[in-house]
C-alpha cells in the first residue's frame, strides 16, 4: 500500500539561524529594539527560504495493517486451518486434469467453505465439526494428494489405476457426506424456526386471523 508523505527542507531553519549570527556577530544586537529587528527579519528569512526551498510530497510504500487476531484461539486456528485447507483443494485442482475430478474438488472445496464460515460466525458449533476437521477433511486431502503423486507419474500401471479409480469413486460420497455435514449445522436452527412457526400459527388461528380459526 502506498501513501504520500510530505518532507519539510531544513533550508529555512538554516536561513534564520544565519540572521541570528549576522546580527549578533557582524551588526550587534542592541536592546529591546534589535531583539525585536532580528526577529521580524528571522521570520522574514524563514518565508523566504521555504519559497526557495518547498515542501517535497513523495510517494512511500507502508505495509498493510495486520488483521486482528481473534482473541479465541481456537476460532483463529479454525482460520488458518481454512486457509489451508482451501489453499491445497486449489493447488492440487490445477494439478490434477481430470474434469470429473476436477467438478468434485470444486464442490467439495465450496461447501468446505461454507462449513468453517457457519463454526467461524458461530464458534458455539465447534465442537460439532470436530470429527469433520480432525479426520475427514485431512484424509481426504491425503488421498488427494495421493492421487495428484501416482497421476504425476504417469504410470498406467494396473495398481496405479485401481487406486486412481479407488479415490475418483470415494469423491461422490465425500461431497454427499460433506453437504450432510453442513446441513447438520442448520440442525438446532430448523428446529427454532419450526418451533416459532408453530407457536406463531397457533396464535393466529386462537385470534381468528387465519381461515381455519375464523371466529362467527
Amino acid at each position: 500500500m502506498k501513501t504520500t508523505k510530505r518532507v519539510r527542507s531544513v533550508m529555512p531553519v538554516y536561513f534564520i539561524a544565519l540572521v541570528w549570527v549576522y546580527a549578533a556577530f557582524v551588526i550587534g544586537i542592541h536592546g529591546l529594539m534589535g531583539y525585536v529587528t532580528t526577529t521580524i527579519f528571522s521570520v522574514v528569512a524563514f518565508f523566504v527560504g521555504r519559497a526557495i526551498f518547498p515542501d517535497k510530497f513523495e510517494e512511500v510504500e507502508v505495509p498493510d495493517p495486520a488483521p486482528a487476531e481473534p482473541e479465541d484461539p481456537e476460532v483463529a486456528a479454525l482460520m488458518k486451518e481454512r486457509e489451508r485447507a482451501i489453499s491445497e483443494m486449489r493447488r492440487l485442482n490445477d494439478n490434477i486434469e481430470d474434469e470429473d475430478i476436477s467438478a468434485q474438488i470444486d464442490k467439495i472445496e465450496q461447501t468446505t467453505g461454507r462449513i468453517f464460515d457457519h463454526v467461524l460466525a458461530h464458534p458455539e458449533k465447534k465442537s460439532s465439526v470436530r470429527r469433520f476437521m480432525d479426520y475427514y477433511l485431512p484424509t481426504v486431502l491425503k488421498l488427494l494428494n495421493q492421487y495428484d503423486r501416482m497421476d504425476s507419474t504417469g504410470s498406467g500401471g494396473e495398481n496405479v489405476s485401481a487406486a486412481k479409480e479407488k479415490i475418483s469413486s470415494m469423491l461422490t460420497t465425500v461431497s454427499a457426506a460433506f453437504d450432510k455435514q453442513l446441513d447438520s449445522l442448520f440442525q438446532n436452527d430448523y428446529m427454532d424456526i419450526a418451533a416459532e412457526v408453530s407457536v406463531l400459527e397457533q396464535m393466529m388461528n386462537q385470534d381468528g386471523l387465519t381461515d381455519s380459526g375464523l371466529k362467527l
